[in-house]
């Protein structure tokens, strides 16, 4: 079946293909077209399944209406949670959005925000990972509007929306302190990720403030890639000490998650031997007998926040936005009170 053309909707319309082009292109009423006649091409266009073209379109006006997404790890609940408030927001400004997962990896992430370029994306939201600093600035290069979410780099000037890490992490230690708890742990990632390294010392400062005396033993850091290997190392280490742990904060669901297969397989009952407190949530803490308690970021207000925000940019260039959310603790059955 060939394509729908301008000229077909002229000709079944009886007008000219420039009034066809005016209504389509949103410009009837800056044309002055006849509010009836705007009507009818409309109504043509709709009953001969008129789709326009796209690329030609761009490239006419220099906009594609769509967006570049890049993600750490489509497999984290964080990746899939703010891709769907993106997307949601995204649908409502007529924008379409395209996205990848650089698994943690800054090659894969150059070649993303190379491949989004070379669409001509009319801007970029970015979760960048560890050391990719030279990667978001060649996005400045580029010159295209963009956005940094979740994490960001203190010493790069860039727009982001971030969770205030160190804030969440110190409220969560605050609150197992709270329940009378004196030797806490804090399982994280051994990175130099910045958003890490303020959960580590949101955790240090709550714990100073409140006149508990840090042990080194207690602050265990594992690597993401031997995470399986190294968490029950952690697990062992701080139950072990001549006085055990009695509650363990994970930085992150996943650490959560294989410190419960520990605890599982070790039968350490949760909360009776050891409060247990996770960073963020997971769908599979619903397996778990006892409701995990957690940090909850707000990802739908982070999501709709970076596509509003990148309008803006794209549409007014300059503007400085340094955006700090804070996450609410949902509580869970597996904090106890001493």
């Amino acid at each position: 079946m060939a394509k729908v053309g301008l000229k077909d909707i002229a000709e079944q319309a009886g007008v000219s293909i420039a009034l066809v082009s005016y209504v389509l292109n949103g410009q009837a009423v800056q044309k002055q077209v006849n509010h009836d006649t705007a009507i009818k091409i409309k109504q043509v266009a709709k009953e001969l399944n008129y789709q326009p073209n796209q690329i030609a379109k761009s490239l006419k006006t220099n906009k594609t209406r769509t967006i570049g997404l890049v993600v750490a790890d489509i497999n984290y609940r964080f990746s899939t949670g703010i891709t769907r408030a993106i997307e949601i927001e995204a649908k409502k400004n007529h924008l379409t959005v395209i996205y990848g997962s650089s698994n943690e990896n800054r090659e894969n992430l150059a070649e993303l925000i190379t491949t989004f370029i070379n669409h001509r994306v009319e801007g970029l939201i970015v979760v960048p990972v560890d050391n990719s600093q030279e990667e978001i600035r060649m996005i400045q290069r580029a010159d295209i509007p963009f956005i940094l979410v979740d994490r960001n780099f203190p010493e790069l000037e860039t727009n982001y929306i971030t969770l205030d890490n160190y804030k969440s992490a110190y409220n969560a230690t605050k609150h197992l302190i709270s329940l009378g708890h004196r030797k806490i742990s804090f399982i994280n990632y051994s990175t130099t990720s910045f958003h890490f390294k303020e959960r580590n010392r949101g955790y240090m400062d709550a714990l100073k403030d409140h006149q508990i005396k840090f042990n080194k033993n207690w602050l265990q850091e594992v690597s993401n890639s031997n995470r399986d290997e190294e968490v029950p190392v952690a697990m062992n280490a701080i139950l072990s000490l001549d006085e055990p742990c009695d509650a363990v904060f994970f930085a992150t669901d996943t650490l959560t998650l294989n410190g419960l297969k520990y605890l599982i397989k070790h039968n350490i009952k949760v909360p009776d031997q050891i409060s247990v407190l996770s960073f963020d949530e997971s769908e599979a803490f619903e397996l778990f007998y006892s409701s995990i308690t957690h940090s909850r970021q707000p990802l739908d207000e982070m999501g709709k926040l970076a596509v509003k925000n990148l309008l803006n940019l794209i549409n007014h260039k300059k503007i400085e936005m340094h955006v700090h959310l804070e996450a609410s603790l949902v509580l869970g059955d597996s904090c106890y009170k001493k």
